[in-house]
């Protein structure tokens, strides 16, 4: 099947939200319901934030957004809910791939089109899928970590790796695309074996605390997002460590990432665009009756001292 690769910068996600006056103004009305896993993690709470302002743009939609407080057996109640009230599509982001997979299939055998947004299920009984490439983004990231640790062939150091949810496909793929940029550097080992932060902040910081006591030597931590990245940095920080360790993590929101590497306290970020208005976008253009490809993937960008400055300025952050 044909995937469309989107390449974008941070100001230009930025830009799209207020931009799309492309946005289809179809005669007839729509409701549509989204059901979002959590909005605890920042980059939900940014994911729903350019949901809205893509909804906001159509006077034909009507948006319901049902938060599932990431918990499975809630979103699948969330979405057994919109079946029922007969919405005209449904978004879903699911918390993991194997638990939303029945009701994905439930609400596409009742003839109500579904797109996928981020993360996968295990079934192709869906309109399309929308999302960041998370092997690209994992790639992108080992091979910033391979070049700061000496480059190719030559590289030294050791290396925490914080793992988001086990049971989540983005984590397998962010994990999977930064050991690519490892294999045969015998001067690189990294010290843990799939830890879970389950993506939070908190856990990320027990995490890094217990492998500060066992481990005299660290040279960096990859975080599978910033909140991760950034709370393993705070247990350094608390240990007096964090000017020895190098911390790299993903998403790039301005107000957390990139203001983590402006900080100095971050390496690096590398942006994961959220994917809430484009799959509106290619929902509407799909009731009203054009064809949409099966996947849509968002590209990445690297953010690192060099442009964190800039931009936040583009965000009037700075």
């Amino acid at each position: 099947m044909q995937r469309r690769t989107f390449s974008k910068s941070i100001l230009g996600a930025t830009l799209a939200l207020t931009t799309s006056a492309t946005a289809l103004l179809a005669a007839d009305s729509y409701v549509i319901g989204f059901s979002q896993v959590t909005t605890v993690e920042p980059w939900r709470v940014q994911f729903n934030k350019d949901l809205r302002a893509e909804a906001d743009l159509h006077e034909n939609v009507k948006l319901l957004i049902a938060d599932a407080n990431d918990r499975t057996e809630k979103q699948v109640a969330d979405v057994e809910n919109f079946i029922r009230q007969e919405v005209d599509a449904i978004l879903i982001s699911p918390k993991e791939s194997a638990g939303l997979t029945g009701v994905v299939e439930q609400a596409t055998d009742a003839g109500i089109p579904v797109f996928v947004l981020d993360r996968n299920v295990d079934t192709d009984k869906y309109i399309q899928w929308v999302g960041g490439d998370n092997e690209l983004i994992g790639r992108a990231a080992g091979k910033f970590a391979l070049d700061k640790l000496g480059g190719a062939g030559a590289a030294k150091g050791t290396i925490i790796e914080i793992w988001g949810g086990l049971g989540t496909q983005a984590a397998h793929d962010r994990a999977n695309g930064f050991h690519e940029a490892f294999e045969g550097e015998a001067g690189v080992t990294f010290l843990l074996d799939q830890q879970s932060g389950d993506w939070k902040q908190d856990q990320a910081y027990d995490i890094m605390s217990t492998a500060l006591r066992n481990y005299e030597d660290i040279t960096m931590v990859y975080g599978h997002n910033d909140p991760m990245a950034y709370g393993a940095y705070l247990a350094a920080k608390d240990a007096g460590r964090e000017k020895d360790i190098m911390f790299i993590g993903v998403d790039a929101l301005p107000g957390e990432g990139v203001t983590w590497v402006a900080n100095g306290e971050l390496a690096a970020t590398f942006l994961y665009p959220t994917p809430g208005a484009e799959g509106l976008r290619q929902a509407l253009a799909y009731l009203s009756g054009e064809t949409v490809e099966k996947s849509v993937v968002m590209g990445t960008e690297a953010v690192t001292a060099e442009n964190a400055d800039e931009i936040l300025m583009r965000n009037g952050l700075k």
